[in-house]
């Protein structure tokens, strides 16, 4: 059984729940969302320099590298005061690229990269490829020894974020009939070779990457031995952090409805006033503050064998229902309003489909789960 006392915040996470609850909250008020929506880069330069300052990007980043030395359960509350701001940064992307370095890269390359991810170099993944598979292990990307040592890359990755900013990218590849990762900078990358996305998510930036005529040097691989291991360790990581952004994005979605249904009258009294409407808002908190708890517990447990998978599959699938469930009921309760661009509640069932295509929706997870469980 989960120790209840593992739930809670530690001093480390409140603290930084704390400063990142303000910070999100003025540096990212809905007008700031809406206008980076057409913005080429899909977020603003200075802000991502104070999130560097701040020493956010090194939490997850160990002190010999340049980071803070604590885990991914510290840079939990920090996404999810994020997504509750619906602030559009690379802090998963570069987080999750410091993640994989970590668990798969060789000394040279950590030390060569974890201490510029660290400071403000924008890292991202490129680990999706046209079928979708969430299975990570699933690829068709490869990798080829040329005449000279160099290595050569084919394939095409979709759903790249930031990719145009990226100096470095992290790409799953079959090098030897075996996956491995490969350390694409943006100085190897030809004229061409990023497609930018179409995607429901308006306020992310994603890209389709083509491995075609992108030539490496040998030493940009990774750790043969740990790639599945850093495959495994990514999967767990991109999950929690997804489930941290949507827990974030449903208090959000929760508060906009709330403050909409106390306002909004019919019949001479608010229309939060009815049980029609009460009721699904008052399951939807429920909902979500179990989802919560589950976020926190999955942080605390990550590292765990076995346990930290379980915990983190659960907390993605309860959080991925519930923020479906929180924006949709508060698209049906603005009327035909909430059918219109202009209100923000489709933003968040946007964002809601956006993560739920990522890394497995709920029903995914759940599957997961009962091989785990039975």
């Amino acid at each position: 059984m989960q120790d209840l006392g593992r739930m809670g915040f530690s001093e480390a996470q409140g603290d930084l729940l704390d400063v990142a609850t303000v910070f999100c909250r003025d540096k990212s008020p809905i007008s700031k969302v809406r206008a980076l929506m057409t913005d080429d880069r899909g977020h603003d330069p200075a802000v991502w320099k104070e999130v560097a300052e701040l020493g956010w990007l090194g939490i997850a980043i160990p002190e010999a590298f340049g980071g803070a030395g604590l885990g991914l359960a510290e840079a939990v509350p920090v996404m999810e005061q994020m997504g509750r701001a619906m602030m559009a940064l690379p802090f998963a992307t570069t987080t999750l690229a410091a993640q994989a370095i970590l668990a798969g890269g060789t000394s040279a390359q950590q030390q060569a990269w974890l201490p510029k991810l660290a400071t403000g170099t924008i890292g991202t993944l490129a680990l999706t490829e046209a079928g979708g598979d969430w299975d990570l292990s699933a690829i068709t990307c490869g990798a080829q020894a040329q005449a000279d040592g160099r290595i050569a890359l084919s394939g095409e990755k979709r759903l790249v974020e930031h990719a145009a900013d990226a100096a470095v990218i992290v790409a799953s590849v079959l090098w030897q009939g075996r996956p491995t990762l490969a350390l694409i900078t943006a100085g190897d990358l030809p004229d061409g070779a990023l497609r930018r996305e179409t995607v429901i998510d308006e306020t992310r930036r994603s890209y389709a990457l083509t491995l075609d005529g992108i030539v490496l040097a040998a030493d940009a691989l990774t750790d043969l031995d740990r790639a599945d291991t850093a495959l495994k360790s990514l999967e767990l990581a991109a999950n929690l952090l997804s489930t941290a952004e949507m827990c974030g994005g449903t208090q959000a979605v929760i508060d906009y409805t709330i403050d909409y249904l106390k306002t909004r009258k019919q019949f001479g009294q608010p229309i939060g006033a009815y049980q029609a409407v009460k009721h699904p808002v008052v399951e939807a908190y429920v909902r979500y503050e179990q989802a919560r708890s589950h976020l926190y517990a999955a942080a605390n447990c990550i590292a765990e064998q076995g346990t930290g998978e379980i915990a983190v599959r659960m907390a993605k699938a309860t959080a991925d229902s519930v923020f479906s469930f929180a924006s949709d009921r508060a698209i049906q309760f603005h009327g035909g309003f909430g059918f219109t661009y202009d209100c923000d509640a489709q933003l968040y069932r946007r964002r809601a489909i956006w993560h739920a295509a990522q890394t497995g929706d709920a029903l995914y997870h759940r599957r997961k789960l009962a091989d785990l469980l039975l």
